[in-house]
């Protein structure tokens, strides 16, 4: 007999939603993400979705009705509890829109608990659309299967972060002028961490004067070429992960 097919299958829709979920409670979705499963998925009384509510996790669910502005679905299983997350924020100072979108992507993706943007002198953007950025944050969380999304704040000037900045948090600083090397950086603290990453064309040195006198501050070498900054945000992303975050870890 032919084996019975996975359930929910790999090719299910997967969206968050707002509200927390609950097992055999219907849920009505409207707005965006009834038109993305109604009218882009196409999807049909008894298909399943996944969803997670950024509370309990994640969940398998099957279509009760799809209407073109509503649909109305059924948590039938929970898959999996809420990721725990590394405690690292990248802290970015604002690029160019289309770079920073990347630098947006990339950071959900690769696992980081918060993206806290800064304002810098060199900074060529210096507003973030709020609502746009977590909207891209969650698209990116729901494509590579994350059950947490990333907090998305409002961007700061650099000295009010410094001066507000907690006491029993690292803040990494990745300087083009040098510093240590990032992976024997990180592997010598354990704790709350952060990193900073700098603007097109880089801190002033009055900046970097201030960042370095900082106490939780430690000077971070991303290698012997000048990185463009989304470039070097997921560098110093990924190397934390690699070597004190969740990709030594187990594969659950």
């Amino acid at each position: 007999m032919p084996a019975t097919p996975a359930w929910p299958p790999r090719s299910a829709p997967r969206l968050f939603v707002s509200g927390e979920i609950h097992l055999g409670e219907p849920v009505m979705l409207d707005g965006n993400a009834a038109n993305y499963l109604a009218r882009v998925m196409r999807v049909t009384a008894g298909d399943a979705v996944i969803m997670c509510d950024n509370i309990t996790g994640e969940w398998a669910c099957r279509v009760l009705g799809a209407e073109r502005r509503s649909v109305i679905v059924e948590p039938v299983e929970r898959l999996r509890p809420r990721e725990p997350v590394p405690d690292l924020w990248l802290c970015p100072a604002l690029l160019k829109k289309d770079r920073f979108d990347m630098v947006l992507e990339k950071a959900t993706e690769l696992g980081v608990r918060a993206i806290k943007p800064v304002l810098t002198r060199r900074c060529v953007a210096d507003k973030l659309n709020l609502d746009r950025a977590r909207t891209q944050v969650t698209e990116a969380a729901e494509q590579c299967a994350r059950t947490a999304l990333p907090e998305v704040t409002t961007p700061v000037k650099l000295d009010a972060m410094l001066r507000e900045w907690p006491a029993n948090r690292a803040l990494f600083f990745a300087d083009e002028t040098g510093g240590s090397t990032a992976a024997e950086a990180y592997a010598a603290y354990s704790g709350p961490a952060a990193i900073l990453i700098g603007p097109e064309g880089g801190f002033d040195d009055a900046e970097r004067t201030a960042i370095r006198a900082h106490p939780q501050a430690c000077a971070i070498s991303l290698g012997p070429r000048i990185l463009r900054g989304e470039t070097a945000a997921i560098a110093a992303i990924s190397l934390w992960m690699g070597t004190v975050g969740d990709w030594c870890l187990p594969i659950r």
